[in-house]
């Protein structure tokens, strides 16, 4: 290897840790305590590793009545999905903002989202960091978009 590539790689080096650093892994989400969060898209992201929106969410939120009887798609991963609705909860935590991190594009196109711009109205029901600790992000395992709903664990079956 020459001198001028030891160089670059050396000087890149930096900046992938950083990218490395932010990104977290699902095993630090509560999967024992599913949350729903309702609200517009502030901010989109359509890319890898996963799609991410911001989303800001109304003052006084409550899960609606109908939220467990809601129809699911079949899905590739066995997930229960009705388990998952009926003990969805709102936040303890208070922020208004709060960023949902979707899935990876492969998986979205499968499921043919089409991506979602500033000021859509989303729903979700997903998983936040165990005792609701760091920051106001949600794993998404339901999104409501639109009048469908995508199960977001994996493929369509």
């Amino acid at each position: 290897m020459n001198r001028r590539r030891i160089l670059i790689a050396a000087a890149s080096f930096p900046l992938a840790g950083k990218v490395a650093w932010a990104h977290h892994g699902w095993s630090s989400f509560d999967q024992d305590r599913p949350i729903y969060l309702e609200g517009k898209v502030t901010r989109a992201r359509w890319q890898n590793p996963h799609v991410e929106l911001m989303i800001d969410v109304p003052a006084g939120l409550k899960v609606p009545a109908d939220l467990a009887k809601r129809s699911l798609p079949s899905q590739s991963a066995p997930v229960d999905g009705a388990g998952l609705l009926a003990k969805a909860a709102v936040p303890r935590r208070t922020e208004r903002q709060w960023e949902l991190e979707l899935a990876p594009l492969t998986r979205m196109e499968a499921w043919k989202v089409a991506e979602i711009k500033a000021g859509t109205a989303v729903s979700a029901v997903g998983f936040t960091f165990k005792e609701e600790k760091g920051e106001p992000i949600m794993r998404v395992e339901y999104l409501f978009v639109d009048g469908k709903v995508y199960g977001l664990r994996s493929s369509p079956a």
